[in-house]
């Protein structure tokens, strides 16, 4: 596996990547069914981690694979003795198949991601057939070294139909002596027939002092904790992204900017969809998408049971018991959340202008405000 011509869609900006850090946290639940598996020999040739984004999908993933491929195979000690079972996923990192795995160099470890488009330089939308079936030869060659082999899907649910099929092909004809590692964010999205081949591991949302602790664990440092919690939703690696991309301030000016709905200032507005458009702007582009999603989530959630406690912004708390003052609004707010989703899955996939997506995300939330404000 070489990674080193690659740009890595796993990868938080100013963040370790997961096959770099340290420890896993919070998921010991995920940990303790994958080792009581193994060592009661019921290891599945599939598994499937589930959860939402950032909390530690990734990681598990790769915590596994290390522990797979520098398992020792050892059938006991000198008298025959049953080994005792394992009760972490640790590996040393001075192990040598962990050293390879960090070099990005282990010849039985492969990873099945979006690749670089070579016209546009950019990484696709999708996984391709192309990528999935890439993996028949890994698996021949890889078979050549002796040892269990890994491929890490990241993330499965970002395949297009084509590739999907060619994955239910692996995975109905397992290669012997593999395992296959599939990461979902919406498992939902995959094909019924790929769930049922693969056992579940489910990553949970992580408490405030479980993220303080990861984000610690980065390097990364804060002092505004509680917005962050509120806004981050349980997910360390969106707390980072939140962190290194200045997203507490957006979401701050995309509360100022909604603060005169049912209308908008139309200069403001302009101005913070300009702001994303052109290739420089990718990941602010990204980032804004995410904040009005999760804009539209909080306030249909004031709507049943309040404002929220913990503002992730000055002002918000009090927008939204104007917004969404009751369950007739918040039902407005929730499908307007699921149209604008699917209007973003849909605008990324033929490549849509992003300032002109984000004005219609707009025109949108202010249309639903007028059905909602009291005049």
């Amino acid at each position: 596996m070489s990674d080193d011509t690659l740009l890595e869609p796993d990868r938080i900006e100013g963040a370790p990547h997961p096959r770099e850090t340290a420890r896993l946290l919070g998921q010991n639940e995920a940990v303790a069914e994958f080792l009581d598996a193994y060592a009661t020999g019921r290891l599945h040739h599939a598994w499937m981690i589930t959860g939402p984004k950032g909390t530690g999908k990734a990681t598990l993933a790769w915590k596994i694979a290390t522990f797979l491929l520098a398992e020792t195979g050892d059938d006991g000690g000198f008298f025959g003795e049953t080994p005792p079972a394992p009760t972490s996923l640790d590996v040393s990192p001075d192990a040598p198949d962990a050293r390879l795995i960090a070099a990005g160099a282990h010849p039985r470890l492969t990873v099945l991601r979006r690749a670089v488009n070579k016209d546009t330089g950019k990484l696709r939308a999708q996984i391709t057939v192309d990528e999935v079936r890439k993996l028949k030869g890994f698996f021949e060659m890889s078979a050549a070294d002796g040892g269990r082999r890994v491929a890490i899907v990241d993330a499965a649910d970002e395949m297009n139909v084509n590739a999907a099929n060619a994955l239910l092909k692996v995975l109905e004809e397992p290669p012997v002596d593999a395992t296959l590692i599939l990461i979902a964010h919406q498992p939902s999205r995959l094909l019924p027939t790929i769930r049922s081949r693969c056992r579940t591991l489910r990553a949970n949302t992580l408490p405030p002092e479980t993220i303080a602790a990861a984000l610690d664990q980065a390097g990364i440092t804060t002092n505004e904790a509680p917005a962050l919690g509120a806004l981050a939703q349980g997910s360390v690696g969106e707390a980072m992204r939140l962190i290194t991309m200045d997203g507490l301030a957006l979401y701050g000016d995309l509360i100022k900017l909604f603060t005169g709905l049912p209308r908008v200032d139309r200069t403001i507005a302009l101005k913070l969809a300009d702001s994303a458009a052109g290739v420089r702007n990718v990941n602010r582009y990204d980032m804004i998408l995410d904040l009005f999603d999760a804009f539209l989530v909080r306030t249909a959630r004031a709507g049943l049971i309040g404002p929220p406690e913990t503002q992730a912004a000055s002002g918000e708390a009090q927008l939204m018991a104007r917004l969404a003052p009751h369950d007739a609004a918040a039902r407005h707010w929730a499908q307007l959340q699921q149209d604008l989703s699917d209007r973003v899955r849909h605008g990324r996939a033929v490549n849509l202008d992003p300032a002109a997506l984000i004005l219609d995300m707009i025109f949108k939330i202010e249309e639903t405000a007028r059905r909602t404000v009291a005049n």
